[in-house]
């Protein structure tokens, strides 16, 4: 092993990872927030990895403009998930699919969290 494969982030089996689901309920809960403008995107960093997070960034972005072009101040969002689906396609690797309902419309949430330095990391979210 070379020294940068040895310092690179280390893929993890996961057996060795936390049960997905409460990270997938916070991390619902946190884009969401930060869609609606009260919460920082930088607050969940350490949880996506970089391409992930800068589309959130960007759609965060977008909603903020949307926002402050129809004169709507942020606001705390009302939400409840109505299901977790998940599945392992392989080792260390997780696709999962959340139901969220807000006042106006149900949304479908999917996620890719990959078990990396012995936590799971989002390296794709899309919501729906």
């Amino acid at each position: 092993m070379t020294l940068h494969e040895y310092f690179a982030p280390q893929p993890t089996p996961t057996v060795e990872l936390p049960d997905p689901v409460p990270l997938l309920r916070s991390l619902m809960q946190g884009a969401l927030e930060v869609l609606a403008g009260v919460r920082e995107v930088d607050q969940l960093a350490r949880w996506f990895s970089e391409d992930a997070f800068r589309s959130l960034a960007t759609r965060a972005n977008l909603s903020a403009r949307a926002r402050s072009a129809r004169g709507v101040p942020p606001g705390r969002p009302t939400f409840e998930i109505l299901s977790i689906r998940v599945c392992e396609p392989t080792d260390g690797v997780i696709e999962a699919v959340v139901v969220v309902a807000g006042p106006g419309r149900t949304r479908a949430v999917a996620v890719r969290l990959e078990g990396l330095d012995r936590r799971w990391r989002a390296s794709s979210l899309a919501i729906l």
